[in-house]
């Protein structure tokens, strides 16, 4: 069946919307998967709100010169499949940290956030980036690190108080 310029230019413009909304994208080598070992990593990949999708290597170039990701163009060489994530930076990469695991069929070619290329060894190092709401709860943790700290000090000198008369009833009881 052959696609015609239509139905390519269709593909193109969806792809260019994706990554347009994404915040990482990754290129990876899924030569020697199997069917089920795709349809695993795409559920795992959905669980974790990462979109994969798979083009024609000329389509996606295409697509993407138009994106942050236009840093990606020299790697889409032979079968290639993309993962985007919108809502975490490193989502995708957890996906293939984890099922790289199990199944070493897969190779990442390479990465990119915000527009920057990053190497393929790089996978574990954009796996540990926090989620969004991490990344929150760390923030706010710091950010209520100098207030505690106020109040710790303001109370202790009554606090040393309490426990200097607890002493006193100690010793004479």
């Amino acid at each position: 069946m052959t696609v015609t310029l239509t139905q390519k230019q269709e593909m193109v413009s969806e792809l260019t919307a994706l990554a347009g909304n994404s915040i990482s994208a990754i290129a990876a080598d899924y030569r020697g998967l199997t069917v089920s070992d795709m349809t695993d990593l795409r559920k795992t990949a959905r669980d974790s709100r990462v979109t994969v999708r798979i083009y024609r290597n000329t389509l996606a170039r295409r697509a993407l010169k138009e994106t942050a990701f236009s840093c990606l163009e020299d790697d889409l060489v032979g079968p290639i499949v993309l993962f985007f994530a919108q809502d975490e930076p490193g989502a995708a990469a957890r996906v293939l940290r984890d099922f790289t695991k199990s199944n070493d069929k897969i190779e990442v070619k390479a990465m990119a956030i915000d527009g920057e290329r990053l190497a393929p060894n790089q996978l574990a190092a954009m796996a540990s980036l926090p989620s969004r709401d991490e990344a929150i709860a760390k923030l706010m943790s710091q950010m209520m690190a100098p207030i505690t700290q106020l109040v710790r000090t303001l109370n202790e000198p009554t606090a040393q108080m309490v426990r200097a008369v607890a002493a006193v009833r100690d010793q004479k009881s």
